[in-house]
């Protein structure tokens, strides 16, 4: 992928704030990722009697942490998400969350809480060694880091987050029950398949109740239509491979079951607003927040509510940009922040 672009990108800072608005310009190509690699290591790290999370370290051992977060919850992570950083100067970290990749045991709903993810990071960071670690994570990832770094804050050195998603109801009802699908109609169609007209008003309980079904055939049909749903629209401009990647059966069942799980049980948080109300323990760690304007998984709109309640944040909005963080100008501002977060 070449660095350049048709366009330089310009940036324009609003007295009093720090959030920066990219100049309306169509990026086609983004930057390029850092070269495939391998893992220096890869193991299953022991978390609970039931829970062993798929663990890789690549680049640097002895530079930077820095901590992948994948999104979801369920997603899981792939080796492109390795290339964001700089492997001469990083120690990258990436962990399946419970139930999530490679971890075991997969899909599995038991002692599954936002909660004992935020244990297993610390537990992690412990384990490796680790005094304070660069936390990045988009989607699912940037609620989760929120969490931990305001349940740990002296583990955090710096956060990059991504897509930002608070699990509050309101962006459930958005994008699961009503909302999205003034956009993506056609998509929509497929969504509702599996689910009866008189179980429509309650779309996320109607899934749930399929997704823990004892039945193999009713969780897997309910399990693609749920991904596929995230898979389709998760692009500014749909790709095909992922929506095939969603839709596979090992992605679409962990990623439709834990979703569908924490969603039930409003991310396990006291309040519907807990990651807001919270955020003054975390307003002293230097932070770059990245949203795309036309994210129709997690809308802008959650990006600002944040930034409101955090304006010492730096917040990149990204006029040409859907809810994916591989698209080029999402994956330029990300990269950039990591990149001044050197250190």
């Amino acid at each position: 992928m070449s660095e350049h672009s048709t366009k330089d990108r310009s940036t324009e800072k609003r007295p009093g704030s720090t959030r920066q608005v990219s100049a309306p310009c169509i990026q086609l190509e983004g930057p390029a990722l850092f070269p495939e690699i391998e893992p220096n290591q890869s193991f299953h790290f022991r978390v609970s009697d039931l829970h062993e999370l798929y663990v890789e370290e690549c680049g640097n051992p002895k530079g930077q942490p820095v901590l992948f977060l994948h999104g979801g919850p369920g997603a899981g992570f792939g080796p492109k998400h390795r290339r964001i950083f700089d492997p001469k100067h990083f120690r990258i970290i990436l962990m399946d969350q419970r139930g999530a990749g490679k971890s075991r045991p997969h899909a599995e709903l038991r002692d599954n809480t936002t909660w004992d993810l935020v244990s297993d990071i610390e537990k992690l960071r412990k384990h490796l060694g680790v005094e304070k670690w660069l936390v990045f994570g988009g989607s699912w990832g940037s609620t989760l880091a929120l969490a931990y770094a305001e349940t740990h804050p002296d583990s955090v050195s710096h956060l990059v987050l991504r897509g930002i998603f608070l699990c509050r109801e309101s962006e459930i009802e958005w994008f699961y029950q009503r909302g999205a699908h003034w956009i993506f109609p056609d998509v929509w169609e497929k969504y509702l398949e599996p689910i009866p007209q008189a179980e429509r008003h309650d779309l996320v309980n109607a899934f749930y109740k399929r997704l823990t079904s004892e039945d193999e055939n009713t969780r897997l049909d309910a399990a693609k239509a749920w991904s596929g749903w995230e898979g389709a629209t998760v692009h500014l401009v749909p790709d095909e491979s992922t929506y095939l990647k969603f839709t596979s059966d090992h992605m679409a069942v962990s990623l439709a079951r834990i979703e569908c799980h924490y969603f039930v049980n409003k991310a396990f948080f006291k309040t519907d607003n807990y990651l807001i109300e919270n955020v003054a323990k975390i307003r002293h760690i230097p932070t770059v927040i990245v949203h795309g304007r036309y994210d129709v998984v997690c809308p802008i709109k959650n990006a600002f509510d944040l930034h409101a309640a955090w304006p010492e944040a730096e917040f990149k909005i990204v006029p040409d940009g859907g809810h994916a963080f591989d698209e080029p100008g999402t994956l330029r501002e990300l990269m950039s922040a990591v990149e001044r977060f050197k250190v």
